[in-house]
């Protein structure tokens, strides 16, 4: 047996290039490797079971955290006259380009939210998240913050779009508009 989370969302397991965090035991692993690649563009072992589960909860903590610093920075340079999607342009080749901000960063700037990944099962990553960290004693700050702003989108009715709606959160706060 092998616990097998992804990460990636629809587009990837449409392309089959999903990224396969597993657990168990190496031998397992091995044989099914090729079944695994099928669908993914890496397969890697974590660890005894429930390793691949641990570092899918660590990615969704890395995920959350980029979709808010990316809202984030993208409110306060409307919010000082610079477009958003300059900064998109500006900043992606650099330090701050990820997966994440090219996957998110257009979807801010038209203001359109198609559920990919919903906030409602970023909210269910999180509650694993926050339960592991307090079960491991591990702080969890950052990850308690924006938990706390997906439950102010789900509040308000925006937890079946995609998390990159998280914007809303901070468009709210700072009474502009990503995508004017």
């Amino acid at each position: 047996m092998l616990d097998a989370p992804v990460s990636g969302g629809e587009p990837k397991a449409i392309d089959g290039t999903l990224s396969i965090m597993v657990g168990g035991k190496k031998e397992v692993f091995d044989r099914v490797y090729d079944i695994l690649m099928v669908m993914g563009s890496s397969a890697v072992l974590c660890g005894d079971i429930g390793a691949g589960n641990i570092t899918k909860l660590a990615n969704q903590i890395i995920v959350a955290s980029n979709i808010a610093a990316l809202s984030e920075a993208l409110v306060l340079g409307r919010k000082a006259g610079v477009e958003p999607e300059v900064i998109f342009n500006a900043i992606r080749g650099g330090l701050a380009g990820s997966t994440v901000m090219e996957a998110k960063a257009p979807m801010m700037i038209k203001g359109s939210y198609p559920p990919g990944f919903r906030i409602a099962l970023h909210i269910k990553d999180l509650n694993n998240v926050l339960e592991t960290g307090h079960e491991y004693g591990s702080p969890l700050p950052l990850t308690s913050t924006v938990m706390e702003m997906m439950q102010w989108l789900k509040a308000n009715n925006f937890d079946m779009e995609d998390h990159s709606s998280l914007v809303r959160y901070y468009e709210n706060l700072a009474g502009t508009s990503v995508h004017e």
